[in-house]
C-alpha cells in the first residue's frame, strides 16, 4: 500500500486540515421522532424518551483517546479488511454519530494524493473529538487538550500487526500552529475557490469560516446537502478560471439546495449519504470555540508564569489580582471567548435551513435540560442556529479544564451580563427573555456556573 501520502505539506491542509482540523477544508495549505412534530428544536423530557438514539451518543466517553488506545490493545479495534466497519466501531467507541458526516473534496489535507471529487474526505465529530476518513486511505483523529492544545493523530487500519497504533503526528503543525491559528495548535474550517483538479486558486484567496462568515463565502471545496431557500454558498461546485487578474468565479446557483450527492460519487462507500448543512454550521462554530478555549488557557498559563516569576525576582509575594498585565490579558481572553460563546456576530439566516433530521436528533442526544426542558442544544434554524444563544461548548472538557482564573473571569462576566438590567455590549443582542432562559439553563445544568452565582446544584443521592 502506498504510504507517500502520509506526509503533510504546507500547501495542503495537513493531515487533519479541518479545512483546518481534521476538518480541513480548503486551505493550507431532527428527526420528527421527537414528540411534538417536525420542529427540530423541540425539547423536553417526553421528547427525550421518544428519541431513538444509540446509547453511546447519550453518554459519550469522557476520555475518548484512552478508549481508542485500550480498544487497539485488547483487539476490539483491529484490521478485519472492512474499513467502514472499522470506522463505525471507532465512532461508537468515541461517541461520534455517523450522521455528523461532512465531506470535502479540495486537495487540502495530508491525504491529498487520494482525495478526488468522486472520492471526498469525510469528517465526523462530536463535542470533543474529530475523526477523518478517505476511502483507500487512513483514519485521522484529533481531540483538544486544554493544556497543550489540539492533538493530531493517524491510524492505519489496514496494517496487519497487533495491536494497531494511533500515532501522533507533528507534520500537521506546519499549518495548524501558524498564523491562521494564532501560532498555537488549532483547528480550521476553510473555504476556497477550487480548481477542476481539486487544488485551490490561491490567487483568489480563501475564507476562514465560522458562524460570522457570510453564507456566500462558505464551503468552497465542500459538499453541502440540505435545503436553504434563497441562501447561496460556494459548495458543491468547481470554480472557473480567474479572468484579467480578478478572483475566480463560482456558480452559486448550481450548488444550491442539493439533497442528493449520488451524481458526484458513490455514497455507499461512506457511513452516511450526505454532507449535512446543519452539521457544517455546527462544526464551524465549534472549531473556533475550541480554539478560543484552549488557546486562551495556554496564554493565561504562560502569563501567569511570567507574572509570578517577576514577583519572585522582585522579592514580592505574588497576587494575581494585583498584576495589571495578567488582569488585562484575562479580560481580553474572557471577552473573546464570550463574544463567540454568545454568537455576538452570528450571520442572520435569510431563509430557514433544513438538514438531516438524524444529525439534529443525535447531536442533541447528550443535551442538558433545565426543568422546563430547555437546553443550549435547541436549534432554531429559521433566523439563526440555536434558540438560546450561549454555546453548548461551555460543557466541554476544554472549558472545564481551563485555568481557574480564566474560567472565573468568563463565568463572572457571563453571570453579570445575563442580568436583565446589565448594560454590556456583549449581551445587547439578547433580550430579557433570552437572558433569563440562558441563565436558568446554566443555573440548573452547569455546576460551575451554579457554584459561581452561589446556587450549587443539588447532587442526587
Amino acid at each position: 500500500m502506498q504510504k507517500s501520502f502520509y506526509k503533510c505539506y504546507c500547501r495542503t491542509a495537513c493531515l487533519l486540515s479541518l479545512a483546518g482540523l481534521l476538518v480541513s477544508s480548503p486551505g493550507c495549505e431532527r428527526a420528527s421522532a421527537e414528540v411534538g412534530g417536525d420542529d427540530p428544536s423541540v425539547s423536553g423530557h417526553t421528547a427525550r424518551q421518544a428519541e431513538q438514539v444509540p446509547d453511546y451518543l447519550i453518554d459519550p466517553t469522557p476520555n475518548p483517546r484512552k478508549v481508542i488506545f485500550d480498544a487497539l490493545e485488547n483487539g476490539k479495534l483491529k484490521n478485519t479488511g472492512d474499513d467502514l466497519a472499522f470506522l463505525q466501531k471507532m465512532l461508537e467507541l468515541t461517541g461520534v454519530s455517523s450522521h455528523s458526516q461532512v465531506l470535502v473534496y479540495s486537495l487540502t489535507s495530508h491525504q491529498d494524493a487520494i482525495i478526488r471529487r468522486n472520492n471526498p474526505r469525510a469528517i465526523y465529530f462530536n463535542d470533543e473529538v474529530y475523526i477523518g476518513y478517505v476511502p483507500g486511505g487512513v483514519i485521522e483523529y484529533s481531540d483538544v487538550d486544554p493544556v497543550h492544545g489540539t492533538g493530531f493523530y493517524v491510524l492505519d487500519q489496514t496494517e496487519t500487526q497487533h495491536p494497531l497504533t494511533l500515532h501522533e503526528t507533528q507534520s500537521c503543525l506546519l499549518c495548524h500552529e501558524g498564523g491562521r491559528t494564532n501560532y498555537n495548535r488549532g483547528l480550521m474550517v476553510r473555504s476556497v475557490f477550487v480548481r477542476e483538479n481539486g487544488f485551490p486558486y490561491t490567487s483568489s484567496g480563501s475564507f476562514l469560516v465560522s458562524h460570522d462568515t457570510p453564507m456566500k463565502d462558505r464551503w468552497g471545496g465542500w459538499y453541502v446537502t440540505g435545503e436553504h431557500g434563497a441562501i447561496r454558498h460556494m459548495g458543491n461546485v468547481i470554480a472557473s478560471e480567474p479572468v484579467d487578474g480578478g478572483r475566480a468565479r463560482v456558480d452559486r446557483e448550481a450548488g444550491a439546495n442539493i439533497t442528493d450527492l449520488s451524481p458526484y460519487f458513490d455514497p455507499t462507500r461512506y457511513l452516511a449519504t450526505g454532507s449535512d448543512i446543519v452539521a457544517l454550521m455546527v462544526l464551524e462554530h465549534q472549531v473556533e470555540m475550541h480554539n478560543l478555549l484552549t488557546q486562551g488557557g495556554i496564554v493565561i498559563n504562560e502569563q501567569l508564569a511570567r507574572s509570578r516569576s517577576i514577583a519572585e525576582q522582585l522579592g514580592e509575594p505574588f497576587d494575581p489580582a494585583a498584576s495589571n498585565t495578567l488582569q488585562q490579558v484575562l479580560r481580553s481572553k474572557a471577552q473573546k471567548i464570550l463574544q463567540h460563546m454568545l454568537y455576538l456576530d452570528e450571520v442572520v439566516l435569510e431563509n430557514p435551513v433544513r438538514g438531516d433530521e438524524a444529525f439534529t436528533r443525535e447531536f442533541r442526544a447528550n443535551r442538558r435540560e433545565d426543568a422546563a426542558g430547555r437546553s443550549l442544544k435547541d436549534f432554531d434554524l429559521d433566523t439563526r442556529m440555536f434558540r438560546h444563544r450561549c454555546s453548548y461548548m461551555i460543557y466541554t472538557q476544554a472549558f472545564e479544564l481551563m485555568p481557574e482564573l480564566l474560567k472565573a473571569a468568563v463565568l463572572d462576566r457571563l453571570a453579570h451580563g445575563l442580568k436583565p438590567e446589565t448594560k454590556d455590549s456583549l449581551f445587547e443582542h439578547l433580550d430579557a427573555a433570552e437572558r433569563e432562559a440562558i441563565h436558568t439553563i446554566l443555573r440548573e445544568t452547569h455546576a460551575g456556573y451554579a457554584a459561581h452565582i452561589g446556587e450549587p446544584i443539588e447532587q442526587a443521592d
